[in-house]
């Protein structure tokens, strides 16, 4: 059965490692807790899916979700990710608030074997690439 998935934009993270760093600040109990006001309607089928963050008007990276949680006192739905970020190939997308839903046909491929070549690259020409949407 296919999965679904959603997108979101990483607000304040220009970078994978600015994203990286404030995930991991937040981290407990092995997951990494995203606060969305409204529990998604098709929550079920989200489980086991992936969350991809859009930076810079591109898909950048996405995190399998792993659940959902209710947050009572702050009247919000927390969405469990999984804490390792798996970079995914960059594909325009537009900027919007809160998340839209993805088919499997939709969300980007990971970025496989090349990822080592990527890491060998300087950082600023990995970024300028990468803004361009050439990696």
């Amino acid at each position: 059965m296919p999965s679904l998935h959603i997108s979101k934009v990483a607000v304040g993270c220009d970078t994978l490692d600015a994203l990286s760093s404030r995930q991991r600040a937040r981290i407990r109990d092995g997951f990494v807790p995203v606060h969305t006001r409204f529990r998604p309607k098709r929550a079920d089928d989200l489980l086991g899916g992936s969350l991809y963050w859009i930076m810079k008007h591109r898909f950048a990276a996405r995190q399998t979700i792993l659940g959902f949680d209710e947050d009572a006192a702050a009247a919000k739905t927390v969405i469990r990710l999984d804490p390792q970020l798996v970079r995914v190939e960059a594909q325009p997308r537009r900027a919007h608030q809160g998340w839209r839903y993805l088919s499997d046909d939709d969300a980007p491929p990971d970025i496989g074997d090349g990822a080592a070549m990527l890491e060998a690259l300087p950082p600023r020409l990995a970024g300028e690439l990468s803004a361009l949407g050439l990696i």
